[in-house]
């Protein structure tokens, strides 16, 4: 694992993290089977695992406080995000703020996150959606500063909206924030006009969240797939966005080195961009962990294959589906 400063918290975080997404609401079975794939994690060098309290409503919390206690002799940093007040995702402008973020809620959730950890401090703490209409009320800016002060928190940061990555400059350029969450993959580049440059500059660390585009960039993504009744992917990969998609994903096929996977030239190419510094990509398997982690060797990719990779960025606008 090859290991990156983390913004001006001067971390040393592996350039591959753990998304935490998909350890929401399982079984028990499907705990084991998650454990086993975040023990397998850490056995191959990761030490930077995202969750939510939306995930399950604290249940991957509750699991990453577990591989913490399991793992005495690592430092393993946790993040983990606080919903909006009225759960809505994503941000929107017309939310007031006081039914997004007030002080108060920032404070309980954080104290509920804490709780389901088992600890007394997180690392990296997130406001879970954000738009920058909110960027000027102080109100969540003191409540950055009194959890700071508390000790509960280390660093705290926003999660950006999908195909939004503007919509929180404003936010970052109050000096409160060490940390912004944004997709980032081989279609969503966009991060690099105006976000990239700005985090370098106030030293502002940068997660890439969606490594495989929800999927299409694993290359198992066609016209034809489906998915099972209840799973989120059904209503994002709409008629609209699935064919879409899916001829991406064929357009891209080409480009493929002999011998590597779609997936991992995937997250290769966020690797090769060095203002990132850390990926997540979501790993419920210990198949995934073991390839997603072996990208990680300092290799990257050949210029002319990142070359010919950014000339499929897809510049998308939020849609009622994309959410």
């Amino acid at each position: 694992m090859q290991y990156r400063r983390f913004g001006r918290t001067n971390w040393k975080i592996g350039e591959v993290g753990y998304g935490m997404w998909g350890m929401g609401g399982w079984k028990e079975s499907d705990d084991i089977q998650s454990a086993k794939s975040l023990d397998l994690a850490v056995e191959n060098g990761v030490n930077f695992f995202d969750t939510a309290w939306g995930y399950g409503e604290g249940h991957s919390e509750k699991l990453l406080g577990q591989l913490v206690r399991r793992h005495p002799g690592h430092k393993l940093y946790t993040a983990s995000k606080i919903p909006p007040k009225n759960f809505q995702w994503p941000g929107k402008p017309e939310y007031k703020f006081e039914d997004s973020y007030p002080i108060e809620h920032i404070i309980e959730y954080t104290d509920k996150t804490l709780s389901n950890l088992g600890l007394e401090q997180i690392d990296l703490m997130q406001l879970h959606t954000w738009d920058d209409v909110w960027a000027d009320r102080e109100e969540w800016q003191r409540a950055i500063e009194d959890l700071k002060s508390a000790g509960k928190v280390v660093a705290m940061g926003i999660s950006m909206n999908r195909w939004e990555p503007e919509n929180g400059i404003k936010a970052l350029k109050t000096g409160k924030l060490d940390a912004v969450q944004v997709i980032y993959n081989i279609f969503d580049q966009a991060p690099e006009d105006v976000l990239f440059p700005l985090c370098e500059e106030l030293d502002i660390a940068v997660i890439a969240r969606v490594p495989f585009d929800e999927g299409t960039l694993t290359g198992n993504i066609t016209k034809e797939t489906t998915f099972p009744e209840g799973d989120w992917r059904g209503t994002y990969f709409v008629p609209e966005n699935l064919n879409s998609s899916a001829e991406r994903a064929d357009a891209l096929r080409p480009v493929v080195p002999e011998g590597m996977t779609m997936a991992e030239m995937a997250l290769r190419f966020i690797a090769m961009n060095k203002t990132v510094g850390t990926m997540i990509p979501g790993m419920r398997k210990e198949r995934n962990v073991l390839a997603n982690t072996a990208i990680s060797d300092g290799k990257g990719i050949s210029k002319e294959l990142l070359s010919a990779l950014k000339k499929h960025r897809w510049d998308r606008v939020p849609t009622s589906w994309s959410q």
